[in-house]
């Protein structure tokens, strides 16, 4: 194809600037030559036929006249710098018309493939005025993107003939995690104290930080009655203690093959960051330091520990485009790294398919030397299809052969769980929908008992 041919192969794809026919002006054409045609039957000559349409084509470029100048329109994008994954945002395009001739248009956005796109836009601008086209998109892929162009076409009233403008309008975008519930713990983080139905199991008595004095009441523990005040006040009064602040807590992200693995919204590693961004909401908004490590076959991401809320946003612009690898994990390599970075006793909270980590051997050896000095827990997505396997009905020799290879999986699991367990590597497995409240209620649980 010539160069010139793939310029007028992409003006018609709304890539490149120029002046189009429209579809109305070759209906308009393709009817006169069907009715001179037929005239020539009475003797109506062919030039004459010729030279009506070239008289026609030629009158067709007065409509030109009506229509603005590419310099008398103007146009601004405003644009949130950060999407959500799956939330739908606006994006409002001010264009504004300084010419006397109103005009119909249809744009297209630059928007990246992974956006939802509703394009061609078609509407109508009057003469004289500034007009805002506001569109909705949802992004479904995380990452940071560009948009360069803005693709405009428009006619005049009659509507024989558009031009298009390529409009340079550049924005950076960055898609990062759905924060839905990071953002629900934030707003009520009682709900998170609960999990399977059950509260989490009180703090134990005298051990935390002191926090102040209260009136005592009901039910309260008689040893923690602060003696002092309450001779001077005169009322019973009581030592009130909260959970220790100022812990450290390492976050492992798993981005091996295994975390591709879709689920009904996302796959594994969607759902592991969401959870592992909610979990490092609730340690700094309660003070703990909080430390991020992302691996696959390498070391991908290591954000250093830090407290305060602010901590959160330097987590989030680090791990937000985390993509998962074509390469299995390698758990040796991240423990003896983090055996070298993190020195003071920490939470090792791994988020990771609990299958795939039951096969490393070399990982128990390592993490049996981490756990003299770290807690370590782990938290895995249930496999739903193996679930269902198990509970099938064998009403069929295939459907009884798929039963027993799934119980033979799913006792193998629990038996290498127990076996890890009772070295102290605790491990456990939470659908997708409760992965994040499984996560929080379990460091609340932890802090609580004051494991650390």
């Amino acid at each position: 194809m010539t160069k010139l041919l793939k310029s007028l192969w992409a003006r018609f794809l709304f890539q490149d600037r120029g002046i189009l026919p429209t579809k109305r002006l070759m209906l308009v054409f393709v009817l006169l030559t069907i009715v001179l045609g037929i005239s020539t039957v009475w003797g109506i000559s062919w030039g004459s036929v010729l030279f009506v349409n070239l008289l026609i084509f030629i009158a067709s470029w007065l409509d030109l006249l009506f229509s603005p100048s590419k310099k008398q329109l103007t146009f601004q994008r405003t644009i949130s710098g950060e999407f959500e994954r799956g939330m739908a945002y606006p994006v409002s395009i001010k264009v504004q018309n300084t010419s006397s001739h109103p005009i119909t248009y249809r744009m297209v956005d630059d928007l990246p493939q992974s956006f939802e796109r509703l394009f061609p836009l078609i509407g109508s601008i009057p003469k004289e005025v500034t007009m805002e086209i506001v569109y909705k998109t949802t992004a479904m892929v995380r990452g940071k993107y560009e948009m360069n162009k803005l693709y405009f076409r428009y006619a005049s009233l009659l509507g024989l003939w558009e031009k298009q403008v390529t409009v340079d309008l550049r924005d950076v975008l960055k898609v990062i995690p759905d924060l839905t519930e990071t953002k629900q713990y934030l707003e009520n983080a009682q709900k998170y104290l609960v999990y399977e139905g059950l509260k989490i199991r009180r703090q134990r008595s005298g051990v935390g930080d002191y926090s102040k004095i209260r009136n005592y009441v009901v039910g309260d523990d008689p040893r923690k009655i602060n003696w002092r005040q309450t001779a001077k006040l005169r009322e019973v009064m009581t030592n009130e203690y909260e959970p220790e602040h100022g812990k450290y807590i390492t976050i492992l992200i798993d981005c091996g093959r295994m975390m591709g693995a879709e689920l009904a919204k996302g796959n594994r590693l969607e759902k592991a960051l969401e959870a592992s961004l909610t979990v490092t909401a609730a340690a700094l908004q309660k003070g703990d330091y909080v430390s991020v490590l992302a691996f696959s076959k390498d070391i991908k991401v290591f954000v250093p520990p830090a407290k305060g809320m602010a901590h959160l946003q330097t987590i989030l612009q680090a791990i937000y485009s985390l993509k998962v690898d074509a390469a299995e994990s390698n758990y040796a390599a991240v423990l003896q790294y983090l055996e070298m970075v993190q020195k003071k006793r920490s939470l090792l909270l791994l988020f990771s398919d609990v299958c795939t980590f039951l096969h490393e051997e070399s990982a128990l050896i390592l993490l049996k030397r981490l756990r003299q000095r770290h807690l370590f827990l782990m938290i895995g997505i249930e496999d739903q299809t193996l679930l269902k396997r198990v509970n099938e009905e064998p009403n069929t020799i295939q459907a009884a052969m798929r039963k027993s290879i799934a119980q033979q999986q799913f006792l193998f699991k629990k038996r290498e769980k127990n076996k890890w367990e009772k070295q102290g590597l605790v491990m456990i497995e939470a659908c997708e929908e409760k992965l994040a409240v499984t996560a929080v209620s379990h460091y609340i649980d932890i802090m609580n008992q004051s494991l650390l």
